[in-house]
């Protein structure tokens, strides 16, 4: 393994809280219901006095949080469905409607609560259509079911002061209802009624706490909400589910919880953690029932669940990390101690699990095998050679090696940490530990990894939706086992594609919505193949208003940087190459290298990079060079001139063009032999 390569690679997380509201149907909502039937005012279900929160995805996968758009005068919600007649010709004065108060800052999405309607048809359908509006979808039909529609092409325009419904009806009512709503006055709530074809919601039914919601809780959740446990309270009985129900329903209906964000419709993992749409649907219902105990035994309380120390088992190896004071309050720069390697011969890692002394102040710790202790105790990634197999994010579990592959530790030598504290307002002592599981005999397969990147990635202080792209390129046959997304606190979504050599694309991996509290590696649920000259391409789209509630600062522009109040695009890949055994090795390191700089910097992904690209420190360095540079004076750097700019960077140590750290002793010799382009810990 190049160990030099891990010195700009870090795996970030924080503490996640929970938080959640309750929803009340006020008697005169109902009442004005029951009034709207036969009058030829629209006719709902039950009327919310109060919409809840909630966050949905449109068809082109972005996602959409009610609540985060409080500073909007209003928001109007149009009910959709394909097919319906009734909806698709009103598209141009919808559009229409949509865009005149746009510019007053009203918020106007439409709403396709059909599960009969997939991403791909609704898709079609806006397009065909004319919709300029997001679509979300509501494919559960949790949300619809709550705001009480009945038909498409029925309005909702809600007040984000009070989160209530102003108006109910027709789309021909709505610029009245928001003219009203903007000056401040009463507007009758209820319109004309949505001549729109019916929604066909599959109704609640009864649900059992003891045969349906508790083992759905005991099956995806206890196993953070134990004692002990990763998270904030343990369900070990319906009083304490019932206590936390409102904050169950609110956070699966922000889809914060599970914390596993792959979106369901693109790809599949063997790691999912979701809940599914029926069991969703099942939660939901029964807190919305008022979380009845029923009848029936508490399968929650029937046995005393406790946090394993090591989930795993007993560990073959556990490291101590140094202690460290993590203050109160500051900015505390990464700490890098070192601790003498144990093993008197090489071992094959299989598994590992990080266990932080520190929840709250543990952001990330990664660890590298060097060849000796340094003098100072000083751990260095430019000399770490070989990887531990081992590292840590909060939500991040523990890490198991693909089948027959592992990880490559050598013997003696020493161990080293990156550590990133965040201080949280209490002074502690971080006493992290590292466990290891090694093969009884050598697997068969090598694991590698590389980093989708770009450190010179520029967001402007204000924008909402700023894109940024960067792509790794594969010279050889290759298998992806496992994609693990990672940025700051202004991301707001992330992807992953595959750019095929003939310039077909898929889409392998969508996070709608990133969040930096619960960051996690995804596990393909069969290894993608990646043939020879295909890219993986990683979007990221970076929310750096005020509408983000975890921007340190929307008033500054944001580059780069390890500390989160900075950002990172940093996507890493785990991958076998598909000659390689551990019997016969290869060694396609340096020739993946060569396109590694183009990759970060290439924004509109031509194969070659334009003055107009060359961002941050890196870009200005290459600009002033450039007419050297390009050596076919074409106006462009392409992926051979870029690679004599990177052999003329030499040994500095940059994002582009880390240094090769080169072992002396038989062991670095064996591990960099073994782990070769395995730049950063899985």
């Amino acid at each position: 393994m190049n160990g030099a390569k891990l010195g700009v690679l870090a795996l970030f997380a924080s503490a996640a809280a929970l938080v959640g509201c309750t929803s009340d149907q006020s008697s005169s909502a109902q009442a004005l219901s029951a009034t709207a039937h036969g009058t030829g005012v629209a006719a709902t279900a039950a009327m919310p006095s109060r919409v809840d929160n909630f966050m949905l995805v449109d068809q082109n996968l972005e996602a959409h949080e009610l609540y985060r758009l409080a500073d909007a005068p209003a928001v109007v919600l149009v009910t959709q469905q394909n097919g319906d007649a009734v909806v698709q010709k009103l598209a141009p004065q919808i559009n229409k409607i949509a865009a005149d108060y746009g510019a007053k800052r009203v918020e106007f999405m439409m709403i396709n609560s059909s599960p009969k309607d997939s991403m791909e048809s609704i898709q079609a359908e806006a397009t065909k259509v004319g919709y300029k509006a997001p679509v979300l979808m509501d494919d559960k039909q949790i949300i619809g079911e709550s705001l009480g529609v009945t038909r498409s092409a029925e309005a909702v325009v809600i007040n984000p002061k009070t989160w209530t419904v102003t108006y109910r009806g027709a789309v021909s009512g709505v610029p009245g209802a928001l003219d009203a709503l903007l000056a401040g006055k009463t507007a009758p709530m209820a319109g004309p009624a949505s001549t729109g074809a019916a929604i066909a919601f599959a109704g609640a039914t009864k649900v059992s706490y003891s045969k349906d919601v508790a083992p759905i809780l005991e099956a995806k959740c206890v196993a953070c909400h134990e004692d002990g446990g990763i998270g904030p309270m343990a369900f070990n009985n319906y009083a304490v589910v019932k206590g936390f129900a409102p904050m169950i329903r609110e956070v699966i209906r922000t889809d914060r919880m599970p914390p596993y964000h792959a979106d369901p419709r693109v790809g599949h993992f063997s790691d999912d953690k979701r809940l599914s749409p029926d069991e969703i649907k099942t939660i939901v219902h029964w807190v919305d029932e008022g979380a009845p105990r029923g009848d029936g035994p508490d399968p929650l309380g029937a046995v005393k669940r406790v946090a394993a120390e090591w989930p795993l088992g007993k560990p073959d190896l556990i490291i101590d990390v140094p202690a460290f004071t993590i203050p109160a309050s500051g900015v505390v720069d990464y700490q890098r101690p070192a601790v003498p390697g144990t093993l008197t011969e090489g071992k094959w890692v299989r598994a590992s699990t990080v266990k932080p002394g520190s929840r709250q102040g543990v952001h990330h710790l990664l660890t590298g095998w060097m060849e000796s202790m340094p003098a100072n105790g000083k751990s260095s990634e430019t000399r770490w050679a070989a990887s531990l197999g081992a590292g840590y994010a909060v939500g991040a579990e523990s890490s198991m090696e693909p089948k027959n592959a592992g990880v490559y530790l050598p013997p003696g030598g020493a161990y080293g940490f990156q550590m990133h504290y965040t201080p949280y307002g209490k002074e502690v002592v971080d006493k992290s530990q590292v466990a290891l599981y090694f093969y009884d005999k050598p697997p068969e397969l090598i694991m590698h990894s590389v980093v989708v990147m770009d450190p010179t990635i520029q967001i402007p202080a204000g924008e909402a939706r700023h894109k940024e792209v960067a792509y790794v390129q594969f010279p050889h046959d290759a298998l992806l086992y496992s994609a693990f997304p990672h940025a700051h606190y202004r991301a707001y979504s992330s992807d992953l594609w595959i750019e095929y050599p003939d310039g077909k694309m898929k889409l392998l991996l969508s996070l709608p919505r990133y969040d930096f509290n619960w960051q996690r590696s995804y596990t393909f649920a069969e290894p993608v193949k990646v043939p020879a000259g295909s890219r993986l391409v990683a979007h990221y789209v970076y929310d750096n208003s005020a509408r983000n509630p975890s921007n340190p600062d929307p008033k500054i522009n944001v580059s780069w940087g390890e500390q989160s109040f900075q950002e990172m695009l940093f996507t890493s890949l785990s991958y076998r190459w598909v000659d390689e055994t551990a019997h016969h090795r290869v060694n396609y390191e340096e020739e993946m290298g060569k396109t590694r700089l183009l990759g970060m910097m290439d924004d509109n992904l031509d194969g070659k990079l334009s003055k107009a690209e060359l961002k941050g420190g890196m870009g200005a360095q290459l600009l002033k060079y450039f007419d050297l540079l390009d050596k076919n004076h074409d106006g462009f750097l392409d992926a051979d001139e870029l690679a004599a700019a990177q052999g003329m960077m030499g040994n500095r140590r940059s994002a582009a063009a880390p240094p090769t750290a080169k072992p002396k002793s038989e062991a670095a010799e064996q591990a960099a032999a073994f782990n070769s382009g395995s730049p950063t810990n899985r």
